[in-house]
């Protein structure tokens, strides 16, 4: 009897240790990694790794992952790791990351992504991290970075976007990074036209602030290839204006044409008798169709139709008001002339008369040290 609860003992006494063992093995350093238990930092460089290492401690704050085949991220890839402050994975064959791949990493202050594949970024990655002051993504293939994204960025210091296929970016996400200090832009081909007056205008206030950029050369359109963004005039986006006033004339014809097909619309109900009239005469227009009126013009050519009344009042209020803006704009480019030579004068008139008055009390003077020396020679004399 007392031998069978020795052995019972000796069993339970086994099996502890066997659990003992199996935590830790669990929270124990992966194979191909070497891990500082001090430092809490876990590196995995260059082991030709293909997914992210298990059975990571959890206390674990830095995590170096760059240099190996790594080609995706999973959900939750960094589970075991919630409090990680640091983490590389940089120069791998990365092409997707899930929109839960950081999820709980709500400590994470560095990221680097670069020298990887990553065509776009889900706008929900860095959902519930707002930490992160150093984030890089230079040396991929981004076309772009969602605006959405801003938020989890505000705290951000330092983002690399170098050597990307950006060509633009979203107003919204640059107006939510309002503590960056350091942006590297250089190797994207930056198509430099009006949609990017926006980004221009943003550089140069980032600039006057104090803010670091590398550079921003345009690729596109031809002319402007090899210049630097936020050293073209604004003179050269003249075409942006003319597109303008395009959109504006095209606006209000579209708006005149539903104005008036609804009125097409409310007569055809109101005399259901013209309805075989006015839908022939709408359908010429653009067939030449072949009705008696329709003999006279070639084949597949629209009739000319004269511009409905209110077009061509509008299209007149737009030139009047220009030219009254134009004759304001030289009025006041008058006024401004006007004064700085006014002032001008008045600088100089000043400046004559202040010299006038000094000359004038330099004689006064020589004219009172004359007076003091006659009664004396005369005394002598």
């Amino acid at each position: 009897m007392q031998a069978a609860q020795g052995r019972l003992a000796d069993m339970r006494v086994v099996l502890v240790c066997a659990l003992l063992s199996l935590l830790s093995a669990s929270h124990a350093c992966p194979k191909e990694c070497s891990c500082n238990s001090n430092t809490k930092v876990v590196d995995c460089r260059g082991q030709g790794l293909y997914d992210i290492p298990r059975r990571l401690h959890p206390d674990t704050q830095e995590l170096y992952l760059q240099d190996n085949r790594i080609r995706g991220l999973g959900s939750m890839a960094f589970r075991e790791i919630p409090l990680v402050r640091i983490l590389d994975l940089s120069n791998n064959s990365i092409t997707s990351v899930s929109p839960t791949a950081l999820l709980g990493l709500r400590t994470l202050q560095r990221l680097s992504l670069a020298h990887n594949s990553l065509r776009e970024l889900d706008k929900r990655l860095l959902g519930s991290i707002r930490s992160l002051s150093h984030l890089d993504l230079s040396h991929n293939s981004l076309w772009g970075l969602p605006g959405a994204m801003g938020d989890s960025l505000r705290n951000l210091s330092r983002l690399g976007l170098a050597y990307n296929r950006l060509t633009r970016m979203d107003r919204s996400l640059l107006e939510a990074l309002t503590r960056m200090d350091s942006l590297t832009l250089r190797g994207n081909p930056w198509r430099c036209d009006c949609q990017l007056i926006g980004f221009k205008l943003w550089l140069e206030t980032y600039l006057f602030k104090g803010g670091v950029v590398d550079e921003v050369l345009c690729s596109q359109p031809e002319d402007m290839k090899g210049r630097e963004l936020q050293k073209v005039p604004y003179q050269l986006f003249h075409a942006c204006m003319t597109t303008s006033y395009h959109y504006l004339f095209a606006n209000i014809h579209h708006l005149e044409s539903e104005r008036l097909l609804r009125g097409h619309t409310h007569g055809n109900h109101a005399h259901p008798s013209s309805h075989t009239l006015h839908v022939p005469m709408a359908m010429g227009d653009g067939f030449g169709g072949g009705g008696a009126g329709g003999g006279s013009l070639p084949e597949c050519e629209p009739k000319q139709r004269p511009r409905p009344v209110n077009l061509r009042h509008a299209i007149a209020t737009v030139i009047i008001t220009g030219v009254v803006c134009g004759i304001v704009l030289l009025m006041m480019l008058a006024a401004a002339v006007y004064g700085c030579a006014y002032a001008a004068i008045m600088a100089k008139y000043q400046r004559e008369l202040k010299k006038n008055e000094e000359l004038a009390a330099v004689r006064g003077a020589d004219k009172a040290r004359a007076a003091e020396k006659e009664p004396l020679e005369n005394a002598i004399a």
